[in-house]
């Protein structure tokens, strides 16, 4: 039996480690230091806590905790492992190549294999597809045991780093979306366009409303770990690309939102408001578009109607028709006292 640890019991970790269990492997984790929160999680799922001398031990350690804590849970683990050990290490956590290398540094005295992996979708339910792990760096063999026990594990042929540059590329468009469409509805929201705007988006981009309806309320406990991960996408691109700036703007956008939460959510209040208004279909229940973005109780629904600029194309094109006919029609002739129209139109 494979003996594989698994540090950080938060939803994703715990999740991960019930997947590998339910599948056969032995499990341990090391919760020294942990709330009694994380401790009643990994008990739950049947996890044994072991220290760290037990821990190291494993065939395979698995570290799936937030960025900020990636190198330090590095450092200590390659602290306690024994010389010339067959154990294989891999980094999880959504880091940049720069921080994965940090990462791979601490165990530069040893003999421990550091493999660079990424965990891209939510954490792995029961009769659920689970999430993907894509793992870089060498030791293709590993790919088979993570398959054997439960996990749809991918390899990457490329070194250390590759595999946190592809969490960093999709997290800053699939999360950065996220922080995007959040300042936005909010922005929208406190200028008092917040009805008018979800009324377009729901008529004009009803898949991106369906996203946001998910991924912004699933967001808002995860906003404190969204914040270092931003940071790292910053870091990722660089100083010298200014598309850094926006990723150290979503940071705060997360920051904002996970201390929201602690007080009063008063911002997550107002999107899950916002995002309510949504119709079963899509659409913008009882919205008036004749009233500028108020809701009229009367109103049945978000009804097609003929825009000013609709209604102005459509004259200005029967005038030119009928001016078109006159100029080269002579009026002596028949065809001059002829109606001229156009289908669907009052005019005679």
């Amino acid at each position: 039996m494979t003996r594989i640890a698994v540090i950080g019991m938060g939803a994703m970790g715990s999740a991960v480690a019930m997947a590998l269990l339910s599948s056969g492997a032995e499990i341990v984790t090391y919760l020294t230091g942990r709330s009694p929160e994380t401790r009643d999680r990994a008990a739950a799922a049947g996890i044994r806590d072991v220290d760290l001398t037990e821990l190291v031990e494993g065939d395979v350690i698995l570290s799936i905790v937030p960025p900020s804590q990636a190198i330090a849970v590095a450092e200590l683990v390659a602290m306690a492992m024994r010389p010339n050990s067959p154990a294989i290490f891999i980094d999880c956590n959504a880091v940049s190549p720069q921080t994965m290398g940090k990462v791979a540094h601490a165990f530069d005295k040893g003999s421990t294999r550091v493999l660079d992996g990424c965990i891209i979708g939510g954490p792995p339910e029961a009769g659920q597809p689970g999430p993907r792990f894509y793992v870089s760096g060498g030791a293709k063999e590993i790919i088979p045991v993570l398959v054997e026990y439960g996990l749809d594990a991918r390899f990457l042929d490329s070194g250390v780093g590759a595999a946190s540059a592809l969490k960093m590329c999709y997290a800053g468009i699939n999360k950065g979306l996220i922080g995007l469409g959040t300042s936005m509805l909010l922005a929208a929201a406190k200028s008092g366009a917040d009805k008018a705007l979800m009324a377009e988006l729901s008529e004009s981009q009803s898949q991106l409303v369906a996203k946001f309806a998910k991924g912004i309320p699933d967001m808002y406990p995860k906003a404190y770990r969204w914040v270092g991960e931003m940071d790292e996408i910053a870091a990722f691109l660089g100083l010298d690309n200014p598309a850094a700036d926006i990723f150290a703007g979503m940071a705060g956008v997360f920051q904002q939102l996970a201390t929201d939460r602690t007080g009063n959510s008063d911002m997550a209040t107002t999107l899950s408001e916002m995002l309510a208004r949504r119709a079963a279909d899509g659409s913008i229940n009882r919205y008036d578009a004749l009233s500028n973005g108020n809701f009229d109780e009367g109103s049945k629904g978000l009804e097609p109607v003929r825009s000013a600029r609709e209604s102005h194309d459509r004259n200005q094109l029967e005038a030119e028709l009928e001016e078109g006919l006159e100029d080269s029609v002579p009026a002596s002739d028949p065809i001059s006292a002829t109606v001229t129209s156009i289908p669907g139109s009052t005019r005679t």
